[in-house]
This record gives C-alpha cells, structure tokens and sequence, in this order.
C-alpha cells in the first residue's frame, strides 16, 4: 500500500491562503522529488511547483512565483505547498507526485495522490 494523500484543500475568498500538505503512506519520501500540480475543470494538468529530495532546490510556475511556497519535513514524510494571495484562476484540484527529479513530465513521477480541491470565490 503505497500512496500519497493530500490534505489542506478548501474554499478561501481571493487573497487568502492555504496549506496543503502531501504524506506518503508505505514508503519514504527521503530520496524522491516531489512535484505539486493542479488542474482546473476543462484544462491539462498543469505543474506548479516542484521541491528536491534534500530541499536545497525548489521551483515554480510562473504563474505562482512570489505567492507559493514549497516545503517538505522528511522526519514528517510530508511536504507542503503554502499557498498566499490565492487568486481564483488558482482553483483547481491539486495533486502531489513523488519522482526522481524535479521535471514537469508525468514519466518522472512513480506515485500520485487523489487531489484535494482548491477554490478561490468571492
């Protein structure tokens, strides 16, 4: 039983924050790059933001750059995005991905979460 379930995900009004959190069950995140992605009804899945096996090295989508933050507590097995000045072209469902380097290709990633929805509404 290995998996990833995200967590964190809810309604919040524009310029609000979240945090999502991702835990891996049955097995270590210690040597995996974990990726977070989202996709909004009617649109490709999209990367976001990817964070190293160390956590020395992080990086964003354009779209998210200077309002997201990625993290990862691997004495946790959790990483986590922190998410601020949520805008509602953030809503979306977002996963969480383990893989061995920080790359935008879904070939990359060996586990994938169910998602956790995220809506930004006024």
């Amino acid at each position: 039983q290995l998996q990833l379930v995200e967590s964190g995900g809810g309604l919040v009004q524009p310029g609000g924050s979240l945090r999502l959190s991702c835990a891996a069950s049955g097995f270590t995140l210690d040597y995996y790059a974990l990726g977070w992605f989202r996709q909004a009804p009617g649109k490709e899945r999209e990367g976001v933001s990817c964070i190293t096996s160390s956590g020395g090295f992080a990086n964003y989508a354009d779209s998210v750059k200077g309002r997201f933050t990625v993290s990862r507590d691997n004495a946790k097995n959790t990483v986590y995005l922190q998410m601020n000045s949520l805008k509602p072209e953030d809503t979306a469902v977002y996963y969480c991905a383990a893989g061995v380097y920080c790359l935008d290709a879904d070939y990359n990633y060996k586990y994938w979460g169910q998602g956790t929805q995220v809506t930004v509404s006024s």
